[in-house]
């Protein structure tokens, strides 16, 4: 069962682990209500932390509500995952979200994240945008 726990370890715990990673962001996910950076860490695991301002988020039982649906995501899809440092950053109307449509969308993400392409086109170049 200790596969699937959540330690310390899988924490991103100090300030300067989360400036790293805004500063050196390899990978990106988002969706409107929310955004995935991610950093390689040179670890054999992933680790995660969390960024959820009360400027986006008001209330604090909204706050820890969206934080324990994501970490119950990243605790099942951690195996999954590359080695990196993922910050997760909530925007303004992911409070207005069930639980339902949040687990959906971090799963989402961390689909996006895993692949080896992480959604651009094999030969590297995207599509335009008109």
């Amino acid at each position: 069962m200790s596969e699937f726990e959540f330690s310390r370890r899988l924490r991103l715990l100090k300030p300067a682990e989360f400036k790293r990673v805004f500063d050196h962001t390899e990978l990106r996910g988002s969706t409107s209500q929310m955004l995935v950076l991610a950093s390689a860490n040179g670890l054999d695991h992933p680790r995660i932390g969390f960024v959820l301002a009360k400027k986006q988020i008001k209330h604090a039982v909204q706050r820890n509500r969206v934080k324990r649906l994501v970490r119950e995501s990243y605790r099942l899809h951690q195996h999954e995952l590359p080695d990196a440092d993922f910050v997760i950053l909530a925007r303004s109307g992911v409070s207005e979200l069930d639980n339902q449509q949040i687990r959906e969308m971090i799963d989402a993400l961390w689909f996006r994240l895993k692949r080896p392409t992480h959604g651009r086109p094999p030969n590297g170049k995207r599509k335009k945008r008109r």
